[in-house]
């Protein structure tokens, strides 16, 4: 069996997946992006698909060696992206082959269910009790949140009480037996993730998510030690090398997006070296079917992982679903706030390739927003 082509697809609604067929019929399904730079990803697969063409698939750890190092400049979003994808349908293409899941081929299931958590915005209290009821009454027992808007460079009174008081109508609206996750999305300056994290504390957040920058994770250390709530971060951060110092700052959750961080391959080191580090893992994954479906083949054998992500209902999907590119929905049913492990082969989905093909089409040109503060400076978003 050879690898005869290498497809993408700029799906919407700010996906991209790429498809690889080989000359025996088997086909590999992956979700290579970045988001709001969905095309400079693409081109970088084309230029990682010289590589593959010809080449055996099965041959993933050698092939992921190459992929990732073969240039002498290696790593950053766009490149690991890339791999990321490819890597998946590698994964994808394995299972079909061997007629087994991706999960039996990285070593068998520890767990028979996933624990999953729903999106509910935050930025406007009546709002979010209403969401968070819908969801709690679609069987969800954790959801996330934003903790604010654009944020002043040192939070103010009134701005720390705001961010206080979305997540107390959070807590009361979804109760104690329930969990709340708090993402930072590195708005804050590191004096102010601090203040808030101080306050937020009687309210048991489940963790704050990138309280401050990847490129501010030296102060980590300081941050960890000063908070009473779980650090979780990670989602910008593309390998085992970049998890590293987050892990020994004492981070509680470690954060791979299975898209971005290397894919499947990368994805479980990252795993192993956080459970070393005492860290639970919860893989960021607000993006489409197939890169939920590898981050459920890596839960399914991960002893450490806490809680995954997903995208049903998120906000930014305004032109497609979840569910929206799946010939088959079942492995996408949650029940009782948990996915159910299947024994369907690679990565366990059904992918509908007219529905690609006619949607990559019209394609997509998401753009993440540019914010500002009030006095027109740049404000991370």
């Amino acid at each position: 069996m050879r690898i005869d082509r290498v497809e993408t697809f700029l799906v919407p609604p700010r996906w991209l997946f790429c498809r690889v067929g080989t000359d025996d019929g088997v086909v590999g399904w992956g979700e290579p992006v970045v988001e709001g730079r969905a095309e400079v990803v693409r081109a970088a697969v084309d230029v990682l698909a010289e590589h593959l063409i010809g080449q055996d698939p099965l041959r993933i750890q050698d092939h992921w060696q190459v992929l990732s190092k073969g240039g002498f400049y290696r790593g950053g979003p766009v490149l690991s992206s890339a791999v990321a994808g490819l890597d998946q349908a590698l994964w994808d293409i394995a299972g079909k082959t061997y007629g087994a899941p991706v999960h039996a081929l990285l070593g068998g299931p520890v767990r028979d269910r996933v624990r999953v958590y729903a999106w509910v915005g935050g930025d406007e209290p009546a709002v979010l009790a209403e969401h968070i009821a819908a969801q709690i009454e679609a069987g969800f027992t954790a959801v996330k949140m934003n903790a604010a808007g654009a944020t002043s460079p040192l939070t103010t009174p009134a701005e720390t009480a705001a961010v206080v008081d979305r997540v107390a109508v959070a807590r009361e609206a979804i109760g104690p037996d329930r969990d709340v996750a708090v993402d930072f999305h590195g708005r804050f300056t590191p004096a102010s993730a601090r203040r808030v994290l101080a306050e937020l504390a009687p309210l048991h957040p489940l963790f704050a998510e990138e309280p401050l920058l990847p490129d501010q994770n030296h102060l980590l250390p300081a941050l960890v030690a000063a908070s009473p709530v779980p650090i979780a971060t990670g989602e910008r951060l593309y390998s085992r090398a970049d998890f590293l110092p987050a892990l020994t700052a004492g981070v509680a959750v470690a954060q791979p997006d299975l898209s971005h961080a290397g894919g499947i391959t990368e994805v479980q080191r990252i795993a192993a070296l956080a459970e070393t580090y005492g860290a639970l893992l919860a893989p960021h994954c607000p993006l489409g079917p197939i890169a939920l479906a590898a981050c459920l083949q890596i839960a399914w054998v991960t002893p450490n992982f806490l809680i995954q992500e997903q995208s049903r209902g998120i906000h930014y999907n305004k032109r497609g679903d979840l569910l929206s590119y799946m010939l088959d929905t079942e492995p996408f049913r949650f029940t009782d706030g948990h996915a159910h492990r299947t024994a369907l082969p690679g990565l366990g989905v059904e992918v509908d390739e007219a529905a690609v093909r006619a949607a990559d089409r019209s394609g997509h040109a998401w753009r993440n927003p540019v914010w500002r503060h009030p006095d027109g400076s740049f404000a991370e978003w």
